[in-house]
């Protein structure tokens, strides 16, 4: 086996579609240092490299599960038209604290706990409110065949992604899915 050349190194982490940062999270060194080995500033520890090479073969693996590999379905959701208290009693049988907002299969927004308890606060009845009415923005869409990476990354700064084909809603991901694959 031949050692990586700091040159192979950056073209892998590219490829990958990782970031210094990225790479750095997931061997357990720091950004700069992975800089510093890809502009040959720095000789690395063996075990540095091989903690690298660890992350790049984890990262393979991800990016070889795709979305319908993970999502879950039925998709639990919710009609712009339902009525709040409908809504409540859905997310609560269920355990969650968001739901899509859905219609004929297209996701036209979503429902929070948060938007419900703001509502709860200022009008102190949920009594003929809609669905419509407090709807938040839509969950973020991927195809089936997106990458577990991107959703990763996606759910970053979503609470849940929803997974599309042909324009219809067919699953959806969250961060407990995306914990699954890392119990095996």
């Amino acid at each position: 086996m031949q050692i990586p050349t700091p040159e192979d190194l950056k073209k892998k982490r590219i490829e990958l579609g990782l970031t210094q940062s990225d790479l750095a999270k997931r061997a357990g060194v720091s950004q700069p240092l992975i800089a510093r080995i890809e502009m040959n500033d720095v000789d690395p520890r063996l075990s540095t490299v091989a903690k690298i090479l660890a992350a790049f073969e984890e990262a393979k693996k991800e990016q070889q599960i795709v979305a319908k590999d993970i999502i879950s379905y039925p998709v639990i959701h919710v009609r712009p038209g339902q009525l709040l208290e409908e809504a409540v009693s859905i997310m609560n049988s269920h355990g969650i604290s968001q739901l899509p907002v859905i219609e004929n299969g297209v996701p036209v927004g979503s429902l929070s706990e948060g938007a419900i308890v703001k509502t709860i606060a200022l009008k102190k009845s949920l009594l003929g409110i809609t669905v419509f009415d407090l709807m938040e923005e839509s969950f973020p869409t991927v195809p089936q065949t997106a990458s577990v990476l991107t959703v990763s990354h996606i759910l970053e700064r979503s609470p849940a992604v929803l997974v599309m084909e042909k324009g219809t809603v067919t699953g959806v991901i969250t961060k407990s899915d995306i914990m699954k694959i890392v119990n095996g």
